[in-house]
């Protein structure tokens, strides 16, 4: 017998040929599952919605075929489905629902009784006592079956049971306002093919090849079968190829991500996430305003052919002639190689990989791993070219932090994707492409492409690049600048000093710090933090850039190699110089005292340096004052009696005195009504300390 086309109701008169047995009853066996789609957890309650909204699409609309059914057929004329268990059911409950929702009479609806479950005997005797039933439709189907009689309490427990009262309940739901339910599914809304399977004998085997029946299928296997259906209404033979690709070549690729004894289903998932984002963005959108669940963004993605495309695409350029983690090594390195861009050091080389096993996949990997696809699918015409392309982009993604955060409004994801196009596929940064990556960066890199595009000298080359890979700079060299590529070796043997050292040797040049207007914050460098000297080193919305960079040229060009000692030598010497000339600058004071510099976060607050060049209020919480901050000149003279109630801004007496600290003086006031006790002024000459205020201050605090 061939496959026909069936509804559940004429199933029932297959065989009425001379050449076959008919059905009289279908029985699912005991060694089938439970029922499924009833289940309560996530991830079926999506299956089941979407199930039942085909259905209900089924009959209010357009009529749907659920493909095939096998069973055997025995000589009693009993069916035994070896796949097609779950939409049976459900389709013997909405016939069951259509029948007693519009009291359709016995006689036309016996063939129901013919369904039944063998799984355990409280499944078959639920089925057998449903059919007899009739609901009054007046609240919850599942209370009002619960609440009969014939209905035990433990019957509660089996799977199939209430999963069953689950679907009946979201059938009432679904189908409640539909009119001629019956009718309409007797008239073939809803149908399937039926193949009978002879001559196979029912074995536990024959189950287990039958899409392994005798356990769930997997949200996956419901995916991809959707994702096949939803490809085919475009196109068969595009949807055949990639249920072929996915079940062969893009399983082999996936195959050695997977985690131990399992499939490679979550992986492929992930990626395909990873291809929808891409896809929105493509599209000036966020992934954001998508669902993020698998089979919605199937139905709002993947209706268009070109994304389909894509998405084909994307799986196949990893599927080549070539090992995935030799590609990326061959280009990528956690320190400076030749030839290779700089990944962070805790983060995989293996950035495919990462992506396949990460929910939360950073934006930063996210555009490197786009990139990178976009070369493998025209790694033809891109060339050897690839190497110097993904530096360009790679620097980009490194310094634009801010730009790449994804937000409600202005988002700038669409136009970087643009960008990185144009970069890869061209070498050039495309002007015209408005929001993308930071602009400094942007300019910077153009720079660099005619510097490359001009010099003749390898060593400037190799400089550049190890310049951009200083843990510091980050791709951002423009505080040394391109001008300056001499000085690299230089750069790198000072900061493989000790900071501290670094830090005063800058300042006995000159106050090199930069300023936030906002909050009125000097960026210093720091003796640990590395985030602080990475705020100088890259062009912001800080003032003072280009003076941070005069000075450490200025230091840069004293030396082709610095120690230790040979920094000591110079801040001794600078020392020496101020007192020797009994000039104490605001500079003389940081460097000579280890309290004025502020080693957490590296950063001062000052109303108004220009007014008050001494005023410097040490932070010791990032931005903001707090019981931590201090009055430096103060903090040396007396830490014991710093008013950290006051943000270390006066020293407090238990006599009822306390002292403030002004950019010429120090005044001693009442703690009771502040008024002026006495002044200690400073001798100053064209605005700069003549004596070592702090000394001062000493000496006065022991008279």
């Amino acid at each position: 017998m061939s496959a026909t086309l069936h509804t559940f109701a004429d199933i029932f008169e297959v065989g009425s040929d001379n050449e076959s047995v008919a059905i009289r009853k279908i029985v699912i066996p005991i060694i089938q599952r439970d029922y499924a789609q009833g289940r309560k957890d996530l991830g079926i309650e999506r299956i089941r919605e979407r199930f039942l909204e085909s259905l209900y699409s089924a009959v209010v609309e357009k009529p749907i075929t659920l493909d095939f059914i096998y069973g055997d057929v025995d000589e009693k004329g009993v069916m035994t489905p070896l796949d097609g268990q779950q939409r049976l059911t459900t389709l013997f409950l909405l016939y069951w629902y259509a029948a007693r929702k519009e009291n359709v009479p016995e006689t036309e609806c016996l063939f129901l009784k013919g369904f039944s479950y063998e799984t355990r005997p409280s499944a078959r005797d639920f089925c057998l006592e449903l059919i007899e039933f009739h609901p009054s439709f007046s609240g919850s189907l599942s209370n009002e079956i619960i609440n009969q009689p014939w209905f035990p309490l433990d019957w509660k427990k089996d799977a199939t049971v209430s999963s069953m009262l689950v679907m009946l309940d979201s059938i009432n739901s679904k189908f409640s306002k539909v009119e001629g339910l019956w009718e309409k599914l007797k008239s073939g809304a809803i149908s399937f093919y039926f193949l009978p399977v002879k001559e196979m004998g029912l074995t536990d085997d024959l189950y287990i090849k039958m899409n392994s029946r005798g356990k769930p299928l997997t949200l996956f296997e419901h995916f991809k079968a959707e994702l096949e259906r939803v490809i085919r209404k475009l196109s068969p033979c595009v949807s055949a190829r990639i249920a072929g690709k996915i079940d062969r070549e893009w399983s082999d690729l996936l195959w050695k991500y997977r985690a131990e004894d399992s499939t490679t289903d979550n992986e492929f998932l992930r990626y395909f996430k990873f291809i929808c984002a891409v896809i929105c963005y493509k599209n000036g959108e966020s992934p954001r305003f998508y669902s993020s669940d698998v089979f919605s963004l199937i139905g709002e993605l993947f209706s268009s052919m070109k994304n389909i495309e894509l998405l084909e695409a994307f799986f196949d350029c990893w599927c080549g002639d070539f090992s995935v983690e030799e590609f990326l090594v061959s280009f990528m390195a956690h320190e400076h190689e030749a030839g290779k861009i700089l990944v962070g050091e805790r983060v995989e080389i293996d950035i495919f990989g990462d992506c396949l096993h990460s929910d939360d996949f950073p934006m930063n990997r996210f555009l490197l791993l786009y990139s990178i696809v976009v070369y493998l699918q025209n790694k033809d015409a891109v060339g050897d070219a690839f190497g110097r392309r993904i530096r360009i982009v790679n620097n980009l993604i490194q310094n634009s932090e801010d730009e790449i955060a994804e937000r409600v409004s202005g988002n700038r994801i669409p136009g970087i994707l643009s960008q990185i196009d144009s970069i890869i596929l061209t070498g050039k940064i495309d002007d015209s492409i408005a929001l993308n990556f930071n602009g400094h960066q942007l300019q910077e890199e153009k720079e660099k492409i005619c510097f490359l595009a001009t010099s003749n000298s390898q060593s400037d080359i190799d400089s550049l690049f190890k310049l951009e890979d200083h843990d510091l700079l980050h791709g951002q060299i423009g505080i040394v600048g391109l001008d300056n590529l001499d000085k690299v070796e230089a750069f790198y043997t000072l900061f493989d000093c000790d900071w501290d050292k670094v830090d005063c040797a800058l300042m006995s040049i000159g106050n090199y710090s930069q300023y936030e207007g906002r909050n009125h914050l000097y960026q210093f460098g720091s003796s640990s933090r590395k985030d602080s000297w990475i705020k100088l080193f890259h062009r912001s919305s800080y003032e003072g850039f280009d003076n941070t960079h005069r000075i450490l040229i200025d230091l840069l060009k004293t030396c082709s190699s610095f120690t230790n000692d040979i920094l000591q030598k110079k801040i001794d010497g600078f020392l020496s110089e101020m007192e020797e000339k009994h000039s104490f600058s605001f500079q003389y004071y940081y460097v000579k005292y280890n309290e004025f510099r502020p080693g957490a976060y590296g950063q001062y607050r000052n109303e108004d340096a220009s007014k008050s060049p001494y005023l410097y209020t040490v932070l010791q919480t990032s931005s903001n004052l707090s019981s931590n901050s201090y009055m430096p000149y103060l903090w040396c003279a007396d830490e014991a009696h710093v008013d950290r109630t006051w943000y270390g801004q006066r020293l407090t007496f238990p006599s009822g005195l306390y002292i403030i600290c002004e950019n010429d003086s120090y005044k001693i006031l009442r703690t009771e009504d502040d008024s002026e006790v006495d002044m200690l002024s400073i001798k100053q000459e064209g605005g700069i300390d003549c004596e070592d205020r702090i000394l001062l201050l000493k000496e006065y605090l022991k008279g």
